[in-house]
């Protein structure tokens, strides 16, 4: 395969999707975030605080990882893998922060 049409194809695989998605969970991260706020302080949302900014580092980590992937002629596929675990990783832990919010609103 020539390496123009490896490189078309390793852009049009997974990477394209991550890249908008991750940056979308990160905005997601930051409202949730902020929202926070609004309700009174204590342990709980000093931890939830604490794993909603991990989180968004993470969703960004998944985010160069892809951008990554989608420019490099000779390791993107194993960029776009690593950037799918990362993007894995991120929205369990927004599952965690999601039930941690959950259970400390009742």
């Amino acid at each position: 395969m020539p390496p123009a049409l490896r490189d078309a194809a390793v852009g049009r695989g997974l990477s394209a999707h991550i890249l908008p998605t991750s940056a979308t969970m990160i905005g997601v991260c930051m409202t949730v975030l902020s929202i926070g706020h609004l309700r009174q302080g204590g342990p709980s949302r000093m931890v939830l605080d604490k794993l909603l900014a991990v989180d968004a580092l993470v969703f960004l980590a998944s985010a160069v990882l892809s951008f990554v992937s989608m420019r490099s002629r000779y390791h993107g596929p194993r960029h776009e893998t690593w950037a799918e675990v990362v993007f894995l990783m991120g929205l369990a832990i927004l599952a965690i922060g999601a039930m941690t919010l959950a259970f400390t609103i009742a």
